[in-house]
């Protein structure tokens, strides 16, 4: 009992309880539509951030390549008529590559791939006729063009930007050529190298087979690189951007854009987690800036709790101690200021007057039985409402008539129902004004002794089963009734036990050959009196 009592809460506590439920869940779902947000918009600006950062590179990219096959198709023209003249051509690209840092070395070669002449010439390829993938496509397909990245005659990984030179009359004569190293200082390098990477962010170019041709680690140049966003591209998509999950499990921020006259495809990149990392810093502040508001809520929380709490509280102490005087003076004197506790208040006090008379009263304004005009099982409970109220003991005796089955079945459910009034007028002769007699159902019935110790509900439970069996009833003669007999205490057991005890003290006085009282022991032992 001490512990049930300890587990119930008041309101007060309650409503505090619901307040600080409410601000936490409150604060935690701020928290997380904040963190959701400014996540979507840290990813999206750094999406956005490499894909205009890779835009520009490309475009740069882009722009330097003409500017190139411009300087070249330059050339080609003042060569045309100039292929037999080799000072005239060492001139030409030594210009073209003392000019401008555009190549790393020039080539003028002829149409059957002979280098006429070349700059510098400390590579010494003058006069060897050119067999490279890169100088095989210049002269096979005769067009500018910028070759793939190949391995050059002077084992170098490089790109070979071209145009043919055609003499006057349309027949071929040869190309004239820039290489630019992609291992080795040049122009590419210079121009990629500039940009700035931090907190983790990354850059490089690859061809349309994903080989490596500037990455900021120099030994990657060259090398085949499973595609990151290769696959990804659809035709005509020049720029974009994209979340991709690496083999490793780690998410990247891609931005991308290509090249159109070489082909190439310029990335990128910045770890999701380095973008996300300042998002710690920023939920500790909206915290910060949070958790004084919430304190604040808390606290007014707690005294509007205690403010709606206190009437009920004072009304519920009151309803403990209906029965003592002066308790609606006490209940009239509470400050009930909203409507519940107002309207609460006035019911108590209505019914105040009803709660105060004792069991006598209640006997006659509760339901009784028809047939016997006795209590029934909703006025019992009733009256059992009110000794759990005001805590009084009381004994309870449990009732049946013997053998009733044999007596409906041979005389009939007329004679049977005049037993049970004739049963039902004799307890109520036998019991105390105070007394409560209830018809429990059938021939069952259920006596409830207010205050009664132990030797006065045996004397009482005697005497009632020596007048039943004194009487004499027309058609059957005498008969019979078993009783058992328990006690209740507000401080040792709930009313259903007592009822328990009370019944199972009936079932033992039946098997103890019927007739007779039966008494329910605190040790658990039966007592039976014939």
């Amino acid at each position: 009992m001490l512990r049930r009592k300890r587990l119930k809460m008041d309101l007060r506590t309650l409503i505090t309880l619901l307040a600080i439920a409410s601000i936490v869940i409150t604060l935690a779902n701020s928290l997380y539509a904040s963190w959701r947000v400014q996540r979507d918009v840290l990813i999206a600006n750094t999406l956005e951030s490499n894909r205009v950062y890779a835009t520009k590179l490309a475009s740069t990219t882009e722009m330097f390549f003409q500017l190139a096959q411009s300087q070249l198709g330059y050339s080609a023209k003042m060569l045309s008529g100039e292929m037999d003249n080799e000072q005239a051509l060492q001139a030409e690209v030594d210009r073209l590559r003392l000019q401008t840092n555009s190549f790393n070395s020039v080539v003028v070669a002829d149409a059957s791939g002979w280098v006429r002449a070349i700059s510098p010439e400390s590579l010494r390829l003058k006069g060897i006729q050119l067999s490279t993938p890169m100088s095989e496509q210049a002269l096979s397909q005769r067009k500018p063009l910028i070759s793939r990245p190949n391995i050059s005659a002077a084992r170098n990984l490089v790109v070979l930007v071209s145009t043919p030179v055609w003499s006057k009359t349309g027949s071929y004569l040869g190309f004239v050529g820039g290489t630019i190293y992609l291992k080795k200082k040049s122009i590419v390098n210079e121009m990629l190298g500039e940009q700035f990477y931090r907190d983790g962010s990354s850059l490089y170019v690859v061809d349309d087979n994903d080989r490596v041709l500037y990455h900021q680690n120099g030994k990657l140049i060259g090398e085949k690189l499973p595609s990151i966003i290769g696959d990804r591209i659809a035709p005509g998509d020049l720029n974009g951007s994209r979340e991709i999950d690496q083999a490793d499990g780690e998410s990247t921020l891609v931005g991308y854009a290509t090249v159109p006259t070489p082909g190439w495809t310029i990335v990128a990149i910045k770890p999701t987690q380095t973008t996300l990392a300042p998002l710690s810093s920023l939920l500790l502040k909206v915290l910060q800036h949070s958790i004084p508001f919430a304190l604040l809520t808390l606290l007014c929380a707690w005294i509007l709790a205690r403010l709606i709490a206190l009437p009920l509280w004072q009304l519920a102490r009151k309803a403990s101690n209906m029965d003592a005087p002066g308790v609606s003076k006490e209940i009239n004197g509470i400050r009930a200021w909203y409507y519940e506790a107002s309207q609460i208040k006035r019911a108590m006090l209505t019914g105040i007057g009803m709660l105060q008379d004792k069991i006598g009263r209640l006997k006659f304004e509760v339901q009784t039985d028809p047939m016997t005009s006795l209590l029934n099982r909703r006025g019992l409970n009733m009256v059992l409402e009110y000794f759990n109220a005001t805590r009084q003991p009381f004994a309870v005796l449990a009732l049946d008539i013997d053998h009733f089955k044999r007596v409906n079945d041979t005389w009939g459910h007329d004679i049977g129902d005049s037993v049970i009034k004739s049963v039902a007028q004799q307890l109520a002769k036998s019991s105390r004004q105070t007394d409560v007699v209830c018809r429990n159902g059938g021939e069952e019935f259920l006596i409830i002794l207010p205050g009664a110790d132990r030797a006065r509900a045996v004397d009482i439970a005697e005497r009632v089963r020596e007048n039943i069996a004194q009487l004499t009833l027309e058609t059957i003669g005498h008969i019979s009734i078993s009783i058992g007999v328990a006690f209740w205490s507000a401080d040792e057991m709930p009313l259903e036990r007592a009822f328990k005890l009370a019944d199972d003290a009936l079932y033992q006085a039946k098997n103890a050959g019927r007739n007779c009282v039966v008494t329910s022991q605190p040790e658990a032992r039966l007592a039976v009196q014939h």
